[in-house]
C-alpha cells in the first residue's frame, strides 16, 4: 500500500487563547524543540467539540469549566505527516491527520494550566502571540496553522483588543 491510499486520522485541535490574546503552546515531551498547540484523537462515539475538551484538560489541566468557545473551523483541515514518521506514528496506519479546530478563550489565570497530568505530552508551555507561534511550530504542522490562523486571527486580534470576539 503506497502513502498516498493511507487515510487520514481523525482528530481535534484547540487554539486556547488568554484574555491578552496570547496563545498556548506546549513544547512536546517526546520531541525538544517541537511546539504545538493541544490537540489529539477523536474517540468513538465522541463529538469532535469533545474531543477538543478532553485533549485540553489531558494536556494542559484546564477543565471545560475554565474556557469559553469563541469559534470553529467550518470544515475539516488536513495535514501529511513526513514520510519518515508515518511507520512510527499510530502504527503506520494513517497518513496525516485531519482535524476540526476549535477556538476557546481562557476565562482565569495561568494557575489553570497543569502541564504535570497523568500522561504528559508537553514539557514547557508559554503564551506567544500567533506570529510567534508560527515560527516555533514544526515545519510539517506549518501550513495546517496557517489555515488555522487565517480563521481565527481577527477573532484572536478582537480579544487582544480587549473584545468578547463574538462568543460561541
Amino acid at each position: 500500500m503506497s502513502l498516498a491510499d493511507l487515510p487520514y486520522r481523525r482528530g481535534a485541535g484547540v487554539a486556547l487563547v488568554n484574555r491578552n490574546g496570547l496563545l498556548f503552546a506546549g513544547e512536546r515531551i517526546d520531541s525538544p524543540g517541537a511546539w504545538q498547540m493541544p490537540q489529539g484523537g477523536i474517540d468513538t462515539g465522541e463529538t469532535p467539540h469533545a474531543a477538543a475538551l478532553r485533549e485540553l484538560e489531558e494536556e494542559t489541566g484546564v477543565p471545560a469549566s475554565a474556557v469559553t468557545l469563541i469559534d470553529e473551523t467550518p470544515e475539516w483541515l488536513r495535514y501529511d505527516l513526513p514520510e519518515d514518521l508515518v511507520p512510527q506514528l499510530w502504527g503506520g496506519r494513517f497518513r496525516g491527520q485531519e482535524q476540526k479546530w476549535f477556538l476557546f478563550r481562557l476565562d482565569g489565570g495561568d494557575e489553570l494550566v497543569n502541564i504535570a497530568t497523568d500522561h504528559p505530552e508537553f514539557r514547557d508551555w508559554r503564551w506567544l502571540d500567533r506570529h510567534a507561534l508560527l515560527d516555533h511550530i514544526i515545519p510539517f504542522k506549518r501550513p495546517l496553522y496557517d489555515r488555522i490562523f487565517a480563521r481565527f486571527g481577527p477573532l484572536i486580534d478582537e480579544i487582544a483588543a480587549g473584545g468578547n470576539a463574538g462568543e460561541g
